[in-house]
């Protein structure tokens, strides 16, 4: 099956080879998909449907993040719940509280260009980890109380943990920078 993507980005396409799949500047690369049972059937929803399911997942906007493997340079998707810091994506490395930051973290921090789907729209970002400095505090910390407020669970995760959960800013590339 192949799904069109957003025609403004004509570089971008997304081709479905039953868990196989290309998209921008991972083309003929492999993409695998999340091996976890629901958030596997979850991207495959998604992908199928071309956002029009999956994209809102109980209750709560959902995106699907692409990044390459650290080690392997395979691209790597996941689902994840999304909030908004104006025009940036904002998501959290939670990994439900693990001790250890979740593969897709890791890959975002060696390379930071990733592909985000967000309902059919399909787009290239870049990614950086809200500051733990002084100066970007109290904007951290408002940002977080705003995930907390979409996803109540992310409090939990950060109590079950010792390490500081990263926030992740999303930022479209424009058609300039890609």
């Amino acid at each position: 099956m192949t799904i069109t993507s957003n025609p403004i980005i004509s570089s971008i396409t997304t081709v479905w080879h039953g868990g196989v799949v290309s998209i921008g500047r991972m083309s003929g690369s492999e993409i695998i998909d999340s091996p976890t049972g629901f958030v596997a059937e979850h991207i495959k929803t998604y992908v199928e449907s071309n956002g029009a399911e999956g994209h809102i997942w109980r209750g709560v906007p959902t995106l699907l993040l692409t990044t390459l493997g650290r080690r392997s340079g395979v691209g790597r998707r996941t689902a994840l719940i999304y909030g908004r810091d104006g025009d940036d994506y904002v998501i959290v490395a939670s990994k439900g509280g693990s001790a250890t930051h979740p593969l897709w973290y890791e890959n975002l921090v060696k390379d930071p260009e990733v592909t985000v789907q967000v309902g059919a729209e399909i787009f290239t970002c870049t990614a950086t980890t809200y500051g733990e400095d002084t100066e970007n505090l109290a904007h951290r910390q408002k940002i977080w109380d705003e995930m907390v407020t979409i996803w109540p669970d992310f409090a939990n995760y950060q109590v079950k943990t010792d390490r500081r959960i990263p926030l992740v800013k999303l930022t479209r590339k424009t058609n300039s920078q890609n």
